[in-house]
C-alpha cells in the first residue's frame, strides 16, 4: 500500500501542481467561448461579474474545505469522507470521485485533440478558409485518429500517475511554468494585432441588463467550477500530500486567483485574436456569431475558427503553434490530476499503485471510446457531468456542515502551523449560501432543461440534453457508489 507521509517537496512545487488541475481546457477552450455567449449587446463584462463573483461565494470556500479534508485525512475522496462524517457516508465521496472521473473519460478525448492540432500546426499548412478548416476537423473526426490520441493521452498520463506524487510534481513543474510562458507571448502577439482593442472593449465592458438573466448566472457558476477545479475532489487529493507547515487559507485564494488571471488572460488572447484578425472584413455582431456559434459539440470556436485566423495573420504559424502546445500542456497538467484521484481512491481501499493505474487508465479508454467516436455521446457526457459539479460541492459543503462548519475551520485550517487565520465569514458561506446556490440553480437548470434545451423530450433519458439523461446518469452512479462503499472505506478500520 501507498505510503501516506508521501508529499509534495515543496510550495511552490504542491501550487504548481494544484494550478496544473485548475488550469486546463477550461481556460483556453471553454472559458472564451462561454463568455462570448453570455454576452450582452455592449459587452461580456457582466458575465465577467458574475463569474468573479462565484469565485469568492463558490470556488475559494469549497477549495479551502477541499484542502482541509485531505491534508487532515492524507486520503482520496472515499475516505475522507469516511474519516469526517462516517464509513456509511463514504459514498459521497464517491459520487463526488465518480463525477471528475467521468469527466476524465471524456476530457482526455480534447486533450487528444489538442495533441492532434499542436500535430497539424507543426506539420502541415494551416487552412486558409472556413471550408478547410471543417474539412480537417471532419477528416480527423471521421477516422480513428480522436480513438488513437484519446489513448496516447492515457498512457502518458498513466505512467506519469504510476510514478507517484513526486513524479506529478515534477512534471507540472515543467508543464505549468512553460505553460505561462506560452500564454505570456501569445498575448504579447495578440495585443499587436490591428483592431485587437475592439476584442478587449467588448470583452471588458458589461452589458448591465444581462444580469437579470438566470440563465447567465448558471453559466457562470458552471464556468467558475470548471475553471478553478473546485468541487471536483482533485485538490482534496493533491490536498492528502499538502504539507503541514503550508497555509490551507492564502494556498485556496492563490490557487483561485491564480487560475483566473489565466482565464482571464487566455480571453484577451482570443477575442483579441478574432476581433483583430476579421474586423477588417466583418462588423462586430458577425464577428460575435462567430464567437457564439460553438460549432461542432461546442469545439468550432478552438478547433475550426483559431486555425484559419492564424494563417491570416503574420507570424501565424508559429503563434498556431505556441496555441495549440499551451493547450496540450493545459489539457496534461489537469488529465494527471483526474486520473490521480481515481488511483488514490483505489490505493487507499488496498490496491498497489501500480494495478490501481492499470486499471483507472485501460478502463478510462474504453469508457472514453464512445466520447472519441460520437461528438453527440461527447456533448451529453460534457452537459451531464459538467452539472454534476454542483452535486459534489453539495455533497462537499454537506459533509463539512455535519462535521460542524466553525469545528472544521478551526480544527482542520486554523492550525498552529497557519501564516493566516481563516474568518467566520467562510462558515456562513459554507452552511447557508453554497446550499441556496445549488438548490436555486440546480431548479433553474432543471427549468431551462425542460423548457428550452429539450422541451420535447426532458422525460427521455436516451435524449442527449434532457432532463432524464441527466438525472439517470445521476442514479446510475449513486447506486454504483453506495454498492462499493464498504469495499473502497474498509481499509479505515485497520489503519
Amino acid at each position: 500500500m501507498e505510503k501516506n507521509k508521501e508529499v509534495f517537496s515543496s510550495k511552490l512545487g504542491m501550487i504548481l501542481s494544484v494550478l496544473g488541475i485548475a488550469i486546463g481546457t477550461g481556460n483556453i477552450w471553454r472559458f472564451p467561448r462561454i463568455a462570448a455567449q453570455n454576452g450582452g449587446e455592449e459587452g461580456a463584462g457582466a458575465f465577467l461579474i458574475a463569474w468573479i463573483i462565484f469565485l469568492f461565494i463558490w470556488s475559494i470556500p469549497l477549495i479551502i474545505a477541499e484542502y482541509g479534508l485531505g491534508r487532515n485525512g492524507r486520503k482520496g475522496v472515499v475516505q475522507s469522507f469516511s474519516a469526517l462524517i462516517g464509513e456509511k457516508k463514504g459514498w459521497l465521496g464517491g459520487f463526488v470521485g465518480f463525477v471528475a472521473t467521468a469527466i476524465m473519460f471524456y476530457y482526455s478525448v480534447v486533450a487528444g485533440w489538442c495533441l492532434y492540432y499542436l500535430s497539424q500546426s507543426l506539420f502541415s499548412e494551416l487552412p486558409q478558409n472556413y471550408d478547410q478548416a471543417m474539412g480537417i476537423w471532419n477528416t480527423f473526426q471521421n477516422s480513428n485518429m480522436p480513438i488513437l490520441t484519446h489513448f496516447v493521452v492515457m498512457l502518458i498520463g498513466g505512467y506519469i500517475v504510476l510514478k507517484g506524487i513526486k513524479s506529478i510534481e515534477k512534471v507540472n513543474k515543467i508543464l505549468i511554468p512553460s505553460l505561462l510562458l506560452v500564454l505570456l507571448v501569445s498575448l504579447v502577439k495578440a495585443l499587436t494585432l490591428e483592431g485587437s482593442g475592439l476584442g478587449i472593449k467588448y470583452l471588458f465592458t458589461p452589458d448591465w441588463s444581462s444580469l437579470a438573466n438566470p440563465n447567465l448566472w448558471l453559466e457562470a457558476l458552471t464556468q467558475n467550477a470548471w475553471d478553478t477545479g473546485a468541487a471536483w475532489g482533485l485538490i482534496l487529493t493533491y490536498g492528502a500530500y499538502m504539507r503541514k507547515q503550508d497555509d490551507i487559507t492564502i494556498s485556496a485564494f492563490q490557487t483561485g486567483l491564480g487560475n483566473n488571471m489565466v482565464s482571464l488572460i487566455a480571453a484577451v488572447i482570443i477575442f483579441s485574436t478574432v476581433f483583430g484578425s476579421l474586423s477588417s472584413s466583418m462588423s462586430n455582431a458577425e464577428i460575435l456569431d462567430v464567437m457564439k456559434t460553438s460549432g461542432p459539440a461546442s469545439t468550432g470556436l478552438t478547433f475550426v475558427w483559431m486555425p484559419q485566423l492564424f494563417a491570416s495573420m503574420s507570424g501565424g504559424g508559429i503563434f498556431s503553434i505556441l496555441f495549440f502546445l499551451g493547450l496540450t500542456f493545459a489539457a496534461f497538467s489537469s488529465l494527471i490530476s483526474m486520473i490521480e484521484l481515481a488511483v488514490k481512491v483505489f490505493v487507499d481501499a488496498g490496491a498497489s499503485r501500480k494495478k490501481a493505474t492499470i486499471i483507472i487508465c485501460a478502463t478510462g479508454f474504453a469508457l472514453g471510446i464512445p466520447s472519441a467516436m460520437s461528438l453527440t455521446v461527447f456533448a451529453n457526457q460534457d452537459f451531464v457531468w459538467g452539472v454534476g459539479l454542483m452535486v459534489s460541492g453539495a455533497f462537499i459543503s454537506y459533509a463539512v456542515i455535519t462535521y460542524g462548519v466553525t469545528k472544521f475551520r478551526n480544527e482542520m485550517v486554523n492550525t498552529n502551523e497557519r501564516s493566516a487565520t481563516l474568518g467566520a465569514w467562510w462558515d456562513i458561506i459554507l452552511k447557508y449560501i453554497v446550499p441556496v446556490e445549488v438548490v436555486t440553480l440546480l431548479g433553474w437548470w432543471m427549468y431551462l432543461s425542460a423548457a428550452e434545451y429539450a422541451p420535447d423530450s426532458w422525460y427521455n433519458p436516451l435524449s442527449a440534453f434532457s432532463v432524464a439523461t441527466v438525472l439517470v446518469q445521476w442514479a446510475i452512479a449513486m447506486f454504483l457508489v453506495k454498492a462499493f462503499n464498504s469495499k473502497l472505506t474498509k481499509s479505515a478500520k485497520t489503519e
